[in-house]
């Protein structure tokens, strides 16, 4: 590890808890790769002081922040500037404290767009599926119709009023032709039958529920691309399922790094060593 003087830049996360992120590995050990005098720390930060965090990590001068469960919606009333797509989901998990003025992005559906293109799977043009209109849903769907617009986005969900809300958002730049529609059987069934790509972004299949998967493995052919955002377990029932039917995947650790690469390059404007952060993820899950 380089050594830490006064002129060393800090990054850091607010969450609660924290304890058990991997991102200070992960950034320490990519900064360390190129030299750069960088270092990243963890912060626990209780519910309701994000605001006051933020304000020290002004006058401290951070360099830049990860910002973790329960604080991205929080943390948006504390920076100085929201990038335009994060405003639109709702929520930021990066910070960059530009000269004192804080910016605050959203990284994961870019993270989810770097997956996709890197995997081959590149959304844009595609007919695409959307599974999930939570928080996770709402970043890879608003940052899909901004960044990659399909030809179609079809977005699946439970909750009618939030899936309501996460269209009206998807479909506001223009230029996108966006569906929504309850999850059924029926709904699922339809849906797949005509698409290219299917984003999987609820809880279901996470750890503690390994062998649950919301697609039917009769929906599953070859020619269908199959990205889970799911990453613990690293193969879910429905990457097994996909790959045995002859679909492409893309594993939701794929997402997870995207994102990590997005942050990193945001702070410090070098392209991120990403067999180095890889290596650090894949040995802890």
């Amino acid at each position: 590890m380089l050594p830490i003087t006064a002129k060393t830049s800090v990054c850091g996360i607010l969450g609660h808890p924290v304890g058990h992120s991997l991102s200070p590995e992960i950034h320490n050990a990519a900064f360390e790769a190129l030299g750069l005098p960088y270092v990243y720390v963890a912060h626990d930060v209780p519910p309701g002081s994000v605001g006051r965090a933020l304000d020290g990590i002004r006058v401290l001068g951070y360099r830049g922040l990860s910002i973790t469960i329960p604080h991205k919606v929080e943390a948006m009333a504390g920076v100085d500037e929201v990038d335009a797509t994060a405003r639109v989901i709702g929520c930021i998990n990066t910070v960059v404290n530009d000269g004192g003025r804080l910016v605050g992005y959203n990284s994961d559906g870019r993270g989810a767009v770097h997956a996709l293109r890197e995997s081959g799977a590149d959304p844009q043009g595609s007919r695409t599926v959307v599974l999930g209109s939570g928080g996770a849903a709402r970043a890879v769907a608003v940052t899909i119709a901004r960044e990659a617009p399909p030809a179609t986005l079809t977005i699946l969900g439970i909750d009618a009023a939030e899936l309501e809300r996460l269209a009206a958002d998807v479909g506001s730049p223009g230029g996108v032709n966006v569906q929504h529609e309850r999850l059924t059987d029926a709904s699922l069934r339809s849906a797949l039958a005509g698409a290219d790509l299917v984003i999987h972004c609820t809880p279901v299949g996470m750890h503690p529920q390994e062998g649950r998967s919301l697609v039917p493995r009769e929906l599953l052919r070859p020619g269908l691309a199959v990205f889970d955002a799911v990453y613990n377990p690293r193969r879910t029932r429905l990457i097994q399922d996909a790959q045995q039917a002859g679909c492409q995947t893309i594993l939701g650790l794929e997402m997870f790094l995207g994102q990590a690469y997005v942050q990193f390059e945001l702070w410090t404007g070098q392209p991120a060593p990403r067999e180095v952060m890889r290596h650090i993820v894949e040995a802890k899950l």
